[in-house]
Protein backbone atom coordinates (compact mmCIF):
# COMPACT_ATOMS: atom_id res chain seq x y z
CA UNK A 1 0.00 0.00 0.00
CA UNK A 2 2.81 2.41 0.90
CA UNK A 3 4.48 1.67 -2.47
CA UNK A 4 1.21 2.48 -4.27
CA UNK A 5 0.87 5.76 -2.37
CA UNK A 6 4.48 6.72 -3.10
CA UNK A 7 4.30 5.87 -6.81
CA UNK A 8 0.75 6.99 -7.63
CA UNK A 9 -1.19 9.05 -5.09
CA UNK A 10 1.57 11.44 -3.96
CA UNK A 11 2.77 12.33 -7.50
CA UNK A 12 -0.82 12.76 -8.71
CA UNK A 13 -1.67 15.03 -5.76
CA UNK A 14 1.48 17.12 -6.28
CA UNK A 15 0.94 17.45 -10.02
CA UNK A 16 -2.68 18.55 -9.58
CA UNK A 17 -1.96 21.09 -6.83
CA UNK A 18 1.18 22.51 -8.44
CA UNK A 19 -0.21 22.57 -11.98
CA UNK A 20 -3.48 24.23 -11.01
CA UNK A 21 -1.43 26.72 -9.00
CA UNK A 22 -0.41 28.40 -12.26
CA UNK A 23 -4.10 29.10 -12.97
CA UNK A 24 -4.69 30.66 -9.55
CA UNK A 25 -1.47 32.67 -9.91
CA UNK A 26 -3.01 34.36 -12.95
CA UNK A 27 -6.06 35.34 -10.89
CA UNK A 28 -3.85 36.65 -8.10
CA UNK A 29 -1.64 38.74 -10.35
CA UNK A 30 -4.69 40.34 -11.96
CA UNK A 31 -5.44 41.88 -8.57
CA UNK A 32 -2.03 42.42 -6.99
CA UNK A 33 1.55 43.37 -7.70
CA UNK A 34 3.72 40.22 -7.93
CA UNK A 35 5.90 40.52 -4.82
CA UNK A 36 3.02 41.71 -2.63
CA UNK A 37 1.01 38.63 -3.61
CA UNK A 38 4.00 36.36 -3.05
CA UNK A 39 5.00 37.87 0.30
CA UNK A 40 1.48 37.63 1.77
CA UNK A 41 1.13 34.08 0.47
CA UNK A 42 4.34 32.94 2.18
CA UNK A 43 3.52 34.80 5.40
CA UNK A 44 0.08 33.19 5.68
CA UNK A 45 1.57 29.74 5.02
CA UNK A 46 4.20 30.41 7.72
CA UNK A 47 1.61 31.19 10.42
CA UNK A 48 -0.55 28.19 9.49
CA UNK A 49 2.43 25.82 9.64
CA UNK A 50 3.69 27.37 12.87
CA UNK A 51 0.25 26.95 14.48
CA UNK A 52 0.07 23.30 13.38
CA UNK A 53 3.59 22.66 14.71
CA UNK A 54 2.66 24.29 18.04
CA UNK A 55 -0.65 22.42 18.27
CA UNK A 56 1.02 19.07 17.55
CA UNK A 57 3.95 19.95 19.82
CA UNK A 58 6.43 19.45 17.01
CA UNK A 59 9.89 20.62 18.12
CA UNK A 60 11.62 23.45 16.26
CA UNK A 61 15.20 22.50 15.29
CA UNK A 62 17.53 23.69 18.06
CA UNK A 63 20.74 23.21 16.13
CA UNK A 64 21.75 26.40 14.30
CA UNK A 65 23.25 24.28 11.52
CA UNK A 66 20.04 22.30 10.97
CA UNK A 67 17.95 25.48 11.14
CA UNK A 68 20.20 27.15 8.54
CA UNK A 69 20.13 24.13 6.23
CA UNK A 70 16.33 23.97 6.29
CA UNK A 71 16.06 27.73 5.74
CA UNK A 72 18.53 27.62 2.83
CA UNK A 73 16.71 24.72 1.15
CA UNK A 74 13.43 26.64 1.44
CA UNK A 75 14.95 29.87 0.19
CA UNK A 76 16.05 28.04 -2.96
CA UNK A 77 13.17 25.63 -3.64
CA UNK A 78 10.35 27.93 -2.50
CA UNK A 79 11.60 31.52 -2.40
CA UNK A 80 14.03 31.80 -5.30
CA UNK A 81 11.88 29.67 -7.59
CA UNK A 82 8.67 31.63 -6.91
CA UNK A 83 10.35 35.05 -7.07
CA UNK A 84 11.96 34.12 -10.39
CA UNK A 85 8.69 32.92 -11.93
CA UNK A 86 6.67 35.92 -10.70
CA UNK A 87 9.27 38.45 -11.87
CA UNK A 88 9.61 36.78 -15.27
CA UNK A 89 5.84 37.03 -15.71
CA UNK A 90 5.93 40.70 -14.67
CA UNK A 91 8.58 41.34 -17.35
CA UNK A 92 6.32 39.86 -20.01
CA UNK A 93 7.46 36.24 -20.30
CA UNK A 94 4.47 34.06 -21.10
CA UNK A 95 3.44 31.16 -18.88
CA UNK A 96 4.19 28.78 -21.76
CA UNK A 97 7.78 29.96 -22.15
CA UNK A 98 8.21 29.83 -18.38
CA UNK A 99 6.97 26.25 -18.36
CA UNK A 100 9.40 25.31 -21.14
CA UNK A 101 12.38 26.81 -19.29
CA UNK A 102 11.39 25.23 -15.96
CA UNK A 103 10.94 21.89 -17.79
CA UNK A 104 14.74 21.74 -18.04
CA UNK A 105 14.79 21.10 -14.27
CA UNK A 106 14.60 17.28 -14.41
CA UNK A 107 17.56 17.17 -16.81
CA UNK A 108 19.68 19.52 -14.67
CA UNK A 109 18.77 17.73 -11.42
CA UNK A 110 19.50 14.31 -12.92
CA UNK A 111 22.92 15.47 -14.14
CA UNK A 112 23.79 17.01 -10.75
CA UNK A 113 22.37 14.07 -8.77
CA UNK A 114 24.69 11.77 -10.69
CA UNK A 115 27.65 13.98 -9.77
CA UNK A 116 26.90 14.97 -6.17
CA UNK A 117 24.48 12.36 -4.78
CA UNK A 118 26.01 9.33 -6.52
CA UNK A 119 22.64 8.32 -7.99
CA UNK A 120 22.91 5.75 -10.77
CA UNK A 121 21.49 7.14 -14.02
CA UNK A 122 21.24 4.70 -16.91
CA UNK A 123 20.63 5.34 -20.60
CA UNK A 124 16.91 4.53 -20.27
CA UNK A 125 16.48 7.35 -17.77
CA UNK A 126 18.27 9.84 -20.03
CA UNK A 127 16.10 8.72 -22.95
CA UNK A 128 13.01 9.22 -20.80
CA UNK A 129 14.18 12.72 -19.83
CA UNK A 130 14.66 13.70 -23.48
CA UNK A 131 11.28 12.25 -24.49
CA UNK A 132 9.62 13.99 -21.55
CA UNK A 133 11.08 17.37 -22.53
CA UNK A 134 9.89 16.87 -26.12
CA UNK A 135 6.42 16.13 -24.73
CA UNK A 136 6.42 19.32 -22.66
CA UNK A 137 7.44 21.26 -25.79
CA UNK A 138 4.39 19.89 -27.60
CA UNK A 139 2.11 20.93 -24.71
CA UNK A 140 3.34 24.54 -24.51
CA UNK A 141 4.14 25.28 -28.16
CA UNK A 142 0.63 26.48 -29.04
CA UNK A 143 0.74 28.97 -26.17
CA UNK A 144 4.31 30.09 -26.78
CA UNK A 145 4.58 33.86 -26.93
CA UNK A 146 7.99 35.48 -27.25
CA UNK A 147 6.72 39.04 -27.74
CA UNK A 148 8.39 40.52 -24.67
CA UNK A 149 10.63 43.57 -24.61
CA UNK A 150 13.35 42.59 -22.16
CA UNK A 151 15.72 39.69 -21.66
CA UNK A 152 15.31 40.29 -17.92
CA UNK A 153 12.23 38.11 -17.98
CA UNK A 154 14.15 35.14 -19.36
CA UNK A 155 16.93 35.85 -16.85
CA UNK A 156 14.46 35.51 -13.95
CA UNK A 157 13.02 32.32 -15.45
CA UNK A 158 16.54 30.86 -15.42
CA UNK A 159 16.98 32.03 -11.80
CA UNK A 160 13.76 30.18 -10.94
CA UNK A 161 15.02 27.07 -12.73
CA UNK A 162 18.34 27.10 -10.85
CA UNK A 163 16.66 27.77 -7.50
CA UNK A 164 14.32 24.80 -7.92
CA UNK A 165 17.10 22.52 -9.19
CA UNK A 166 19.72 23.26 -6.52
CA UNK A 167 17.05 23.49 -3.81
CA UNK A 168 15.79 19.97 -4.59
CA UNK A 169 19.31 18.57 -4.41
CA UNK A 170 20.08 20.43 -1.17
CA UNK A 171 16.80 19.23 0.35
CA UNK A 172 17.68 15.63 -0.51
CA UNK A 173 21.26 15.84 0.81
CA UNK A 174 20.73 17.77 4.05
CA UNK A 175 17.05 17.98 4.99
CA UNK A 176 15.46 14.54 4.55
CA UNK A 177 14.82 14.37 8.29
CA UNK A 178 12.97 17.69 8.31
CA UNK A 179 9.56 17.78 9.96
CA UNK A 180 6.98 19.00 7.43
CA UNK A 181 5.36 21.45 9.88
CA UNK A 182 8.23 23.01 11.81
CA UNK A 183 10.55 22.74 8.79
CA UNK A 184 7.84 24.11 6.51
CA UNK A 185 7.36 27.06 8.86
CA UNK A 186 11.10 27.83 8.72
CA UNK A 187 11.14 27.58 4.93
CA UNK A 188 8.10 29.79 4.34
CA UNK A 189 9.49 32.36 6.81
CA UNK A 190 12.87 32.40 5.05
CA UNK A 191 11.04 32.79 1.73
CA UNK A 192 8.99 35.68 3.15
CA UNK A 193 12.18 37.43 4.25
CA UNK A 194 13.70 36.83 0.80
CA UNK A 195 10.75 38.59 -0.85
CA UNK A 196 10.96 41.75 1.32
CA UNK A 197 13.81 43.54 -0.57
CA UNK A 198 11.94 43.10 -3.86
CA UNK A 199 8.91 44.96 -2.47
CA UNK A 200 10.87 48.22 -2.67
CA UNK A 201 11.27 47.87 -6.43
CA UNK A 202 7.64 47.50 -7.45
CA UNK A 203 4.55 49.67 -7.34
CA UNK A 204 2.58 47.97 -4.59
CA UNK A 205 -1.14 47.44 -5.04
CA UNK A 206 -3.72 44.87 -3.90
CA UNK A 207 -7.41 44.59 -4.74
CA UNK A 208 -8.94 42.71 -1.80
CA UNK A 209 -11.77 41.17 -3.81
CA UNK A 210 -13.14 37.62 -3.74
CA UNK A 211 -11.07 36.51 -6.72
CA UNK A 212 -7.84 37.63 -5.06
CA UNK A 213 -8.71 36.02 -1.71
CA UNK A 214 -9.50 32.67 -3.37
CA UNK A 215 -6.21 32.78 -5.28
CA UNK A 216 -4.30 33.79 -2.14
CA UNK A 217 -5.85 31.01 -0.04
CA UNK A 218 -5.22 28.37 -2.69
CA UNK A 219 -1.60 29.38 -3.25
CA UNK A 220 -0.84 29.65 0.49
CA UNK A 221 -2.53 26.42 1.57
CA UNK A 222 -2.81 24.28 -1.57
CA UNK A 223 0.63 25.01 -3.04
CA UNK A 224 2.94 26.43 -0.35
CA UNK A 225 1.79 23.83 2.20
CA UNK A 226 0.07 20.98 0.33
CA UNK A 227 2.08 20.62 -2.87
CA UNK A 228 5.47 21.31 -1.29
CA UNK A 229 4.83 18.86 1.56
CA UNK A 230 4.10 16.14 -1.01
CA UNK A 231 7.25 17.08 -2.91
CA UNK A 232 9.41 16.82 0.21
CA UNK A 233 7.93 13.45 1.12
CA UNK A 234 8.76 12.14 -2.37
CA UNK A 235 12.29 13.58 -2.24
CA UNK A 236 12.84 11.95 1.15
CA UNK A 237 11.67 8.51 0.01
CA UNK A 238 12.98 8.38 -3.55
CA UNK A 239 15.81 9.29 -5.87
CA UNK A 240 15.70 13.03 -6.50
CA UNK A 241 16.39 12.52 -10.22
CA UNK A 242 13.25 10.41 -10.62
CA UNK A 243 11.16 12.69 -8.39
CA UNK A 244 12.16 15.68 -10.52
CA UNK A 245 10.80 13.97 -13.63
CA UNK A 246 7.24 14.59 -12.46
CA UNK A 247 7.79 18.31 -13.12
CA UNK A 248 7.27 17.38 -16.77
CA UNK A 249 3.63 16.79 -15.84
CA UNK A 250 3.11 20.25 -14.31
CA UNK A 251 2.45 22.01 -17.67
CA UNK A 252 0.27 19.01 -18.61
CA UNK A 253 -1.75 19.46 -15.40
CA UNK A 254 -2.08 23.19 -16.06
CA UNK A 255 -3.36 22.50 -19.59
CA UNK A 256 -5.93 19.97 -18.33
CA UNK A 257 -7.13 22.25 -15.52
CA UNK A 258 -7.40 25.14 -18.02
CA UNK A 259 -9.53 22.91 -20.25
CA UNK A 260 -12.02 22.15 -17.46
CA UNK A 261 -11.99 25.46 -15.54
CA UNK A 262 -11.27 28.06 -18.21
CA UNK A 263 -12.78 26.33 -21.23
CA UNK A 264 -9.52 26.38 -23.21
CA UNK A 265 -9.34 24.04 -26.19
CA UNK A 266 -7.46 20.74 -25.93
CA UNK A 267 -5.56 20.90 -29.21
CA UNK A 268 -3.98 17.90 -30.95
CA UNK A 269 -0.42 18.95 -30.10
CA UNK A 270 -1.37 19.07 -26.40
CA UNK A 271 -2.78 15.53 -26.56
CA UNK A 272 0.37 14.32 -28.37
CA UNK A 273 2.49 16.09 -25.75
CA UNK A 274 0.62 14.50 -22.85
CA UNK A 275 1.08 11.01 -24.31
CA UNK A 276 4.78 11.71 -24.99
CA UNK A 277 5.37 12.99 -21.44
CA UNK A 278 3.72 9.88 -19.98
CA UNK A 279 5.97 7.64 -22.11
CA UNK A 280 9.05 9.56 -20.96
CA UNK A 281 8.14 9.39 -17.26
CA UNK A 282 7.29 5.68 -17.59
CA UNK A 283 10.80 5.04 -18.97
CA UNK A 284 12.40 7.08 -16.17
CA UNK A 285 10.56 5.28 -13.38
CA UNK A 286 10.60 1.78 -14.87
CA UNK A 287 12.02 -0.63 -12.35
CA UNK A 288 15.30 -2.22 -13.37
CA UNK A 289 15.25 -6.02 -13.63
CA UNK A 290 18.33 -7.09 -11.75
Amino acid sequence: MSFYIQKSILPFGFIFLYGSGFIFTQYGLQNSSPMAFLGIRFFIAFWILLFIAYFLKVPIPKSKKEFFQIALAGSLTVGTFSIGVFLSISYGVSGALNALIIALQPIIVTFLAQRFLDEEINKRVWLGLIIGFIGVSFVVVSKLDTSFDSILGVFWSIVALLGLSFGSLYQKKYCTGMNLYSGGAIQTLSSTILVIPFLFFEELHINWNGEFLIALFYMAVGVSIGALSLLYIMIKNGEVSKVSSIFYLVPVSAAIVSYFLLGEKMELNVIIGIITVIIGITLINKKDNR
